[in-house]
């Protein structure tokens, strides 16, 4: 089945100007500074939240 009408690169692009990518939110860590996902532990020192901190190992 095909449309009816054929729609303009106007209503097309139109649609579409939500569809954009948007960029990755960092957060610094408070405690080293490095950029981390908000929400989530640190890649660099493990650091949650007050009185909460992730052992990481470190990659040789």
């Amino acid at each position: 089945m095909l449309p009816t009408q054929k729609l303009s690169r106007s209503r097309t692009r139109t649609r579409r100007s939500h569809h954009a990518k948007t960029p990755v939110n960092y957060a610094d860590c408070p405690k080293c500074n490095a950029p981390k996902l908000p929400h989530a532990a640190c890649d660099n020192c493990g650091y949650v939240r007050p009185g909460l901190s992730l052992k990481v190992e470190k990659e040789s």
